[in-house]
Order: C-alpha cells, then structure tokens, then sequence
C-alpha cells in the first residue's frame, strides 16, 4: 500500500515530467503556453477542473512576472503543494534556459542566430490549433453569463487598440464583481479603461549587479515579450549602456524562436554580458519574484471564490484573460497560417485534437520536423 510519502514522491516526479517536456516543447509565446498546459491537465490528465484552471489564469495575470510560467508554479502548487509549485517551475524554466543558453553560446562564437525558420514554420500552426482549442473550451466555462461575454468583447477591442492590459484586467474584475452583486455600468467602466496609458563588445558586469538589475525588471513586469523588450532596451542599452540595439533585438527573438517562457531572453542577455555565470545570474533574477509572488498569492484563490464580490471578480477577470488570450491567437494565426502547407498542418492538428487524445507536446515535435522536411 502506497505511503503519503510515497505518493507525494510519485505527484512530484509527474509534474516534473510533464513539465519538463512542456518546457522543451512549448512554442508560441504564453498564450500558446497556456493551452498547452490546459490539454495535459485538464483535458488529458484531469488534475484541474476547467474552472480551477481558470482561476489560476486570472491570478497569474494580476501579478508581474511571466504568465505562463507562474500558471505552471500555481498548478504545481495544486497538485503537490509548496514543493510542487518549485518543481513545476523550475522544469518548465529549465529546459528552455538551456536551450538559449546554448544559442547564446553559438551567438557568440559565430556572431549570428541559429536558424529556426523551418522549424517554426511547421511548429506555428500547430500551436494555433491547440489554442484555438483551448479557447473554445475554457470560454464554454469562462463566459458564462451575458454580461462575461460583453466584458470578453468590450477588453478585445480595447487590447487591439492599444489599451494597456493590466488596467482591463482590473477593470474586467472591477467589472465582474459589480455584475454579481447586481450593480450596472459594466460596459463604461472597462470603456474607460481604454483611455489608459500602455505601459559592441560587452562591459565588464559584475554578477550582484547583474542579478538587481533582472530581479528589478520581473519583479515589476506586465505583459508580452513586447513589454519585455522596453523594460531590457531601458535599462541594459539606454542606462547602463550594456548592450547594443541589435544585440538585445537578437536577444528577444532567441527568447521568442525557442520553446518555453520568453523571459528566458534574460539567459541570452547574461551569457552575453556575463557567460554561463551571467545566464545563470540573469535567469535566477528575472524568474525568482514570480516564485515569491505565485507563493504569496496562491492560498488567497479558495477565499476569492468564497465571497461574491470577489469571485465576480475573479470571473470578470478570467474572461479578460480570455479575450487578451484569443487577441494574441488571432495575431500569431495571421503570422503562422501564411499557405496551403500550414493551412493543411493546422487543420490536421485540429482534427487530431478533436479525434484523439494525442498529447499537444508530441504535435508540437511533429510540426517541427514537418517544417523541416518542408
């Protein structure tokens, strides 16, 4: 008869494997990364109920750091507590760290990225399929009501037209909350909302400084590779004057091409500035607060659900998560879906999906070495 040592062990070791190879396999950015991670939990493995998934979407979202990333930690945590939420985390982060670690290392040697076209090629439009998927079947559970559904549409609009995504989160849940204690002005608070501002060779760097400076930037980060960007161009080539425009350019799309979270540009950065001690530094500082925070704001969520107004508004910012979620899809369907090759490699991706309980890490290879052959 198996102990609770025993099984605690065993939940760790699954997570751990599941992880790692989300972590290997996970093309197309957070979005992407979070239908993944909703096909092997809760469709495959059921570990979660869609709505707990949800929730753990919404409380990601309300926290700086890397989204998809603190989704893994907050689903660890549920699975096997404090040490799952380090062991999830970390094999998500590390197979992707090491992977950059090593294009930063060719990088360097040869003065020039790694090819990835092909492989992205046929990895995109399989990613679109899984999330596309996803979408439908966290929307089913996330909208609804008639009043998620709008707040869904009114935070789509306003993200395309350049709101910043923080405020429609909050202003979702402000939102949310409001319609469950049965108060109106739903739609022209999150109009509102809308109005909002959006937020050579290398110097010698010393490691303490190093780390301050990446712990600083996820410690305070919102948002895309995109907000990533501005935070890195501020203060590595704007301030301190460490590294060019092109090199933090490369260092963005490295993060971007390869597999698992994209702050893992951070890694890039410091094999640049640093090598392997500085990937090592930069990668611990950028990722580090996400831990803390995931930890902090974890054993709120039951006490959220618990009172009306706060489990509006965590419904209202699950369905702004949603819609930011199929924003960003829409966007990355127009880059990946581009000729009858791809058209065709999504649209078997989706039948397989639909068809069998293929996993999407074993899709996403697939698509690559299609992308290859073609």
């Amino acid at each position: 008869m198996m102990g609770p040592a025993s099984g605690a062990r065993e939940r760790l070791v699954e997570l751990a494997l599941v992880f790692a190879r989300l972590g290997a396999t996970a093309f197309g950015g957070p979005a992407a990364h979070v239908a993944l991670m909703e096909h092997e939990l809760v469709e495959r493995r059921g570990w979660l109920a869609r709505g707990e998934f949800l929730d753990l979407i919404g409380a990601a979202n309300l926290i700086p750091g890397p989204n998809s990333t603190e989704v893994a930690m907050h689903a660890g945590r549920r699975r096997a507590g404090a040490a799952g939420l380090v062991v999830a985390g970390v094999c998500f982060i590390v197979p992707a760290t090491l992977l950059v670690a090593g294009c930063a290392a060719a990088y360097v040697r040869f003065g020039r990225l790694p090819a990835t076209a092909s492989v992205l090629r046929g990895v995109r439009p399989v990613v679109i399929a899984v999330v596309v998927q996803a979408l439908w079947r966290l929307g089913r559970t996330a909208l609804a009501t008639p009043a998620l559904v709008l707040v869904a549409l009114v935070v789509a609009a306003l993200d395309v037209a350049g709101a910043s995504p923080i405020v429609l989160l909050l202003t979702a849940g402000g939102a949310g909350a409001l319609a469950r204690i049965g108060r109106p002005g739903l739609a022209a608070g999150l109009a509102a909302a809308g109005s909002a501002p959006a937020a050579a060779a290398a110097p010698a760097v010393g490691l303490v400084p190093l780390f301050l400076v990446f712990a600083k930037i996820g410690s305070v980060l919102f948002g895309s590779g995109y907000v990533l960007l501005a935070f890195l161009r501020a203060d590595l080539v704007e301030r301190l004057h460490w590294l060019t425009e092109t090199e933090l350019l490369d260092a963005v799309a490295i993060g971007q091409a390869t597999p698992g979270p994209v702050s893992t540009a951070a890694t890039f950065v410091g094999y640049l500035l640093a090598g392997a001690p500085g990937a090592a530094v930069a990668t611990a500082g950028i990722f580090l607060p996400a831990f803390v925070f995931v930890a902090a704001s974890g054993p709120l969520l039951p006490r959220l659900r618990r009172a009306p107004a706060s489990a509006g508004f965590l419904d209202g910012v699950n369905a702004a998560a949603l819609a930011l979620m199929a924003v960003v899809a829409w966007q990355l369907g127009r880059a990946a879906i581009v000729d009858l090759p791809t058209a065709a490699l999504a649209l078997a991706s989706a039948v397989l999906l639909v068809a069998t309980r293929v996993g999407s890490a074993w899709l996403v290879v697939s698509g690559a070495l299609v992308g290859l052959a073609l």
